[in-house]
């Protein structure tokens, strides 16, 4: 343990005062401004990594400074509790999910109180306690009787061995990462959310979000994927069956030379008697179900895909005879699961004719070609924009105006028509595990799917249950749990056996916080109204889309049923970067794992969380290095012993201020400023360099002076002040240290004085040998050295003293 001040005392001490005092418990007061400050809350896996610390010290900065500035401010903490990884877990510990789950919550639970974080643990909420996920299945109620959660066929990863559906991430090399065996597609009844009758509003609501990452509105808008463009209508040669296919560049038409099928397109099936490569075409198909969608729409890897020989299809604005393709790359789900190949004008096909030697025809010339290219001298598609060729009746015409006109054409013949497509699907939330919650439907012979009666909720989980990760769903095999009445004819009937994918459970947390004890409803519509919307949201850029699009369609959705009057939960967002070691990403079999316990127990909780501030931007990612810690360790002993050393000095009264006292004081009130404004921006590493460099002047002044003056005394309380947002247990002492009886955090930010902010500047003129060479305006208040240092640095100068020695400096 390195010597200094004694970390773990204090932090113990400020740690029981806090509690004690219930300093961050908060309610409604309409007499001051609110503020929310909200972390994205944690999946409880048994101890808190880098990852933690840095998302949820960079909340507390900003909970803190709101605190100190006036506003009422909500900062709570909970534990999104549910989750397949308690249930492998629980396999792999020969524990109960709960069991596992309760157990990780205390740990972490004691580590963030460790962190000295600002939390009103009077709110916590964990997911997998009934009174939350009841809440859950209210929800879910209340959009079955809307029409908004219905069930249907879908495909899943299925592995055959462990008799269970897997997620994308539990397929490894397309087979079950827990027993090996090769994973199958199957069609499988599950549950969705119908988020698709939100599309619009998710999307033009995102101009409302002024204060989000414009890369993160970028990725929800693509994620939406709306597209407007034009759907036609190619027919089968032999059988004149219509293949739809969807295009945004409709201007190249004339240049599509084949067409490719998703391979789960159901007139693959459909022709397959007449598909001369059957066998190879089912090979691919088989092939295909190993991969996952991200593995097959990944633009880094190479495409395949195989031709449906004996298929063929006419392009319906030029009858030209074009082969018929499957390629994994296309998928069913989007636009109509099948696309129309203009190899000259779309880098994909061009790479895909390329290597399956298939025909490119240029429809549009770039502004500056003189004369119509080969297709065989083509080494990339051309994509731009340009005048059509090979285009029929449109030769000549820009392609920007000819994409209305050919669209207009086809309508008129009948061969195609103008559309909108979005890439959003709806969400499947069914899950074939135990750990989640239970979805509130009851099947009756008689009167088939019944909701379960809000006052019979919560539908509680069996306590139980055996997990083996194998036989579907665990609660399938718990008769009493399956086996009930129907609450419509009270015969016998069975209840659903899939729960809830944990993204539901964090779709409204956030408002369940505004009230996290109300028995009799969701939220109390008062407290909601006070605290929401969220002012700062703070988490991992890894949920920019999914768990941000399935918030905000929750939320539209309680306005709707007229609980909430808002349409969007976050009104600020900050998404920070990873913590890295050695470059990668922290994990065990790496070995490349660094424990914040240990830091904390040779270092403090305040090192930490200085450390791992100052090393950069919240936005970028860190490669931690010891060093961050070594450095913030130095610094609080600084000012520890910048405190101690003064903390008795007795405060004499000047009349008149020497220039170097002065000086301090506006340094003092330049630093308010900067600080202040650093912190609003989040550049807190910034806003701790200027805590820093007045630390350094305040011990210049100090062996100027060689006493505690009025403003020195002053200057050292402002590091104090500023320094306490950053490392509140040391501040907290040191305040008390200087006499002051109430904690830090009821002290006001300080303001700074605008006049004092500005440096006040003269003209300097500046002789070599008596004779004038230069002038510079510099701040008044500059030390000798420094003057020198600007006067060396002087263009003009230089060219006067270059290798000549200087004698005397006046």
């Amino acid at each position: 343990m390195p010597s200094g001040y004694p970390f773990s005392e204090i932090e113990a001490k400020w740690q029981s005062y806090w509690k004690e005092h219930n300093l961050f418990q908060v309610f409604p007061d309409n007499s001051r401004p609110k503020y929310y400050c909200l972390e994205m809350f944690p999946y409880p896996s048994g101890k808190i990594h880098m990852g933690h610390v840095r998302n949820y010290t960079i909340g507390d900065v900003v909970a803190r400074f709101k605190m100190m500035q006036g506003y009422n401010v909500l900062h709570p903490m909970g534990f999104d509790a549910f989750g397949q990884p308690a249930e492998n877990a629980a396999i792999k510990h020969k524990a109960h999910p709960a069991e596992w789950t309760y157990k990780c919550i205390g740990w972490m639970r004691e580590e963030l109180k460790r962190m000295g974080f600002s939390y009103d643990w009077e709110r916590e909420i964990s997911t997998c306690l009934p009174e939350y996920y009841r809440w859950n299945q209210w929800i879910f109620l209340k959009m079955f009787e809307r029409g908004l959660a219905y069930k249907k066929l879908a495909a899943v990863n299925w592995c055959p061995s462990c008799l269970t559906t897997l997620a994308n991430e539990e397929v490894v090399g397309g087979s079950c990462w827990r027993c090996g065996s090769e994973v199958e597609q199957k069609e499988w009844e599950q549950w969705f959310l119908k988020i698709t009758a939100y599309e619009e509003r998710l999307l033009e609501d995102l101009q409302q979000l002024k204060y989000w990452p414009p890369q993160v509105i970028t990725m929800q808008e693509n994620w939406l994927g709306k597209s407007e463009g034009v759907e036609i209508y190619f027919l089968e040669k032999e059988t004149k069956e219509i293949i739809s296919v969807f295009t945004t560049r409709v201007d190249t038409i004339f240049g599509a030379t084949y067409i490719v099928l998703a391979p789960e397109h159901p007139l693959i099936e459909k022709w397959r008697r007449r598909i001369l490569n059957i066998k190879e075409v089912e090979n691919y198909l088989k092939e295909t179900k190993q991969k996952t969608k991200l593995e097959r729409t990944d633009l880094a890897l190479k495409k395949t895909g195989v031709e449906l020989k004996g298929i063929k299809a006419i392009n319906p604005v030029n009858n030209e005879i074009i082969p018929v393709w499957i390629a994994d790359y296309v998928l069913l789900e989007y636009g109509t699961g099948a696309i129309m190949a203009v190899p000259a004008h779309d880098q994909r096909d061009f790479l895909f004719s390329k290597k399956y030697n298939l025909p490119i025809k240029i429809v549009i010339k770039s502004p500056g070609e003189r004369s119509n290219r080969a297709p065989e001298e083509m080494t990339e598609a051309y994509e731009g924009d340009g005048v059509q060729i090979n285009s029929g009746q449109f030769d000549g015409l820009p392609n920007t105006i000819a994409k209305e006109k050919i669209a207009q054409w086809m309508e008129e013949k009948g061969i195609g028509k103008k559309a909108v497509k979005w890439r959003l699907r709806d969400w499947l939330i069914s899950r074939q595990r135990y750990w989640g919650t239970p979805i509130p439907i009851i099947y009756c012979k008689r009167c088939g799917m019944v909701p379960v009666p809000e006052k019979e909720l919560p539908v509680l989980l069996p306590e139980k249950v055996r997990i083996t990760g194998k036989g579907g769903s665990p609660l399938a095999q718990i008769k009493e749990f399956v086996q009930t009445k129907c609450p419509v004819c009270g015969e016998e009937a069975q209840r659903e056996t899939d729960t809830m994918a944990t993204f539901f459970d964090s779709s409204w947390y956030f408002l369940r916080f505004c009230s996290p004890r109300n028995e009799r409803e969701i939220f109390d519509k008062e407290e909601v109204s006070y605290w929401m919307p969220v002012d700062q949201y703070i988490g991992g850029i890894e949920h920019a889309v999914l768990h941000l699009l399935y918030a905000r369609f929750f939320t539209k959705f309680l306005k709707d049923l007229g609980l909430l009057e808002f349409e969007e939960p976050f009104k600020c967002l900050l998404t920070q970067g990873m913590v890295l070691k050695n470059g990668e990403v922290m994990s065990k079999s790496k070995g490349n794992i660094v424990d914040p316990d240990g830091i904390i127990k040779q270092y403090g909780a305040d090192t930490l969380r200085l450390g791992i501030l100052f090393a950069a931007p919240p936005e970028a990612e860190i490669d931690w290095k010891d060093e961050c810690l070594e450095g913030a360790w130095r610094f609080l002993n600084r000012v520890w012993r910048l405190v101690e050393e003064n903390k008795n000095s007795e405060i004499g009264s000047q009349k008149q201020e020497s220039n170097s006292l002065l000086r301090l004081k506006k340094k003092t009130h330049q630093t308010i400023k900067k600080v202040s404004e650093d912190i609003e921006e989040f550049k807190f590493n910034t806003a701790l360099a200027r805590i820093m460099e007045l630390v350094n002047e305040i011990y210049a002044q100090k062996q100027e002076t060689g006493e505690a003056k009025l403003e020195l005394t002053k200057a050292i309380e402002t590091v104090v002040i500023l320094l306490s947002p950053f490392v509140p247990h040391l501040c907290e002492e040191l305040w008390q240290r200087l006499g002051y009886k109430e904690s830090i955090i009821k002290t006001l930010w300080p303001k700074y004085d605008p006049k004092l902010i500005e440096e006040e500047r003269i003209n300097l003129v500046i002789q070599i040998n008596g004779k004038v060479r230069s002038k510079i305006e510099i701040p008044s208040f500059l030390k000798r050295e420094e003057i020198e240092e600007l006067v060396l640095k002087d263009t003009r100068i230089k060219k006067w003293i270059e290798g000549k020695e200087i004698r005397n400096f006046i």
